[in-house]
C-alpha cells in the first residue's frame, strides 16, 4: 500500500525512476536509433544504386558502352541519369516509357 503523503509519493516515484535504469530518455534514444538507421539505409541504397556501378560522364559515353556490350552479346541494356551523382549508369531493367 502506498502512502498518501506527497513527500513519500515523491520518494517512491524517484525510486521507481531510478530502478528503470535511465528509461526517462527512452524517446531520445529511440529517435537517435531511428536517425542512425535511416542514415545507414540511405548509404546502402546509394551504394547499390550508384557507387557500385560504372559511371559515364555523358549519355553518349553510356550509349557507346551499351554498343560495346552488344558487340559482346549482352543485349537489352539502357542508360539512365543517376540522381545521386548526375552521371550516367547502365541497367538491364526495361525503360518506364516502354
Amino acid at each position: 500500500m502506498t502512502s498518501r503523503k506527497r513527500s513519500a509519493l515523491a520518494k517512491q516515484t524517484a525510486a521507481f525512476k531510478a530502478g528503470l535504469g535511465g528509461m526517462d530518455d527512452v524517446f531520445a534514444r529511440e529517435e537517435e536509433r531511428r536517425r542512425t538507421q535511416d542514415l545507414e539505409h540511405d548509404a546502402a541504397v546509394r551504394r547499390k544504386a550508384c557507387e557500385s556501378k560504372n559511371r559515364y560522364r555523358s549519355r553518349t559515353e553510356a550509349e557507346e558502352a551499351i554498343a560495346a556490350c552488344a558487340d559482346h552479346g549482352t543485349r537489352g541494356l539502357h542508360s539512365y541519369r543517376c540522381p545521386y551523382c548526375n552521371g550516367w549508369h547502365l541497367t538491364s531493367k526495361p525503360r518506364r516509357d516502354e
